[in-house]
């Protein structure tokens, strides 16, 4: 059950990115970001507050935590994709996203199975072959490999911190992440005088994109309980391969060979992980 949930988190997050892609090509991804994080927070906090969930400054930190790593892995992955680096920056923010949860759930006393590991092995390539666009030199600048890093790192955070609310706290500590979230990216995007203002009707599409995420948000925080942190991790990283596959078969794109490579060892992560 766990690995099912963690490939539908995958396949919400690919879904979310994908409409966010083609948004941000009629209003700036900043305001597709921060009408997400505010739109997906929103069925989380109606239904946190009429349930019965309930938690202390520990799952209020953790909520924290986790909203200032959605907030600046979000800025710092747009930040990437508006300096036309985008090969650089997701395939390392993609890696990070997945190898920071793996050292917590490490240190937290998670031992993987030895075909689990083999599927960790895969992934970690899978998620750079799959993610990595063919870019000019002037693209494969430090800039950009900064913007990755600290966008994985970010992203990697979110999961971590995510994983250590308790079924008890209820939905509001996800209301929480996301809008924390999104003063963070107001906060970046005005900080690099990027507008970020909505003032399009296009940017409703930003709402579709964010309650997609918030979506694969919650399947995740469950997987991660059932399964545990590096499993859940390591499958919902595996997003930019649907991501991928929708452009594929929506928008017509073309699969360059290391993308072709990268969906291999996808599918071999998951079979290896299912089988551990």
């Amino acid at each position: 059950m766990a690995l099912l949930l963690s490939l539908a988190a995958a396949v919400s997050y690919g879904l979310s990115d994908f409409i966010g892609g083609v948004a941000s090509q009629r209003v700036t991804p900043w305001t597709i970001a921060l009408v997400g994080q505010i739109a997906g927070s929103l069925p989380f906090l109606v239904a946190g507050l009429l349930g019965d969930g309930s938690f202390g400054p520990a799952v209020l930190g953790w909520s924290v935590l986790a909203g200032l790593g959605n907030g600046l892995g979000t800025a710092f992955l747009y930040r990437g994709l508006s300096s036309g680096r985008m090969g650089v920056v997701a395939p390392v923010s993609g890696v990070g996203a997945a190898l920071l949860p793996i050292a917590v759930g490490l240190v937290t006393g998670e031992r993987p199975s030895m075909l689990v590991w083999l599927g960790i092995v895969a992934a970690i390539p899978a998620i750079w072959l799959v993610a990595r666009e063919p870019v000019t030199g002037s693209a494969t600048g430090g800039t950009g490999l900064t913007d990755g890093v600290l966008a994985g790192v970010g992203f990697g955070t979110l999961f971590s911190a995510l994983a250590q609310i308790p079924e008890s706290a209820g939905l509001v500590p996800l209301a929480l992440n996301q809008l924390v979230a999104a003063a963070v990216i107001v906060l970046v995007a005005t900080l690099l005088r990027a507008p970020w203002v909505p003032r399009r009707p296009a940017a409703l599409l930003g709402a579709v994109s964010g309650c997609l995420g918030a979506a694969a948000t919650a399947l995740f925080l469950v997987s991660s309980r059932d399964g545990g942190l590096t499993v859940a991790a390591v499958i919902t990283s595996l997003y930019p391969a649907f991501t991928v596959l929708l452009a594929l078969s929506v928008l017509r794109e073309r699969v360059h060979r290391a993308q072709a490579v990268g969906l291999s060892l996808c599918a071999v992560t998951v079979v290896l992980v299912a089988l551990g």
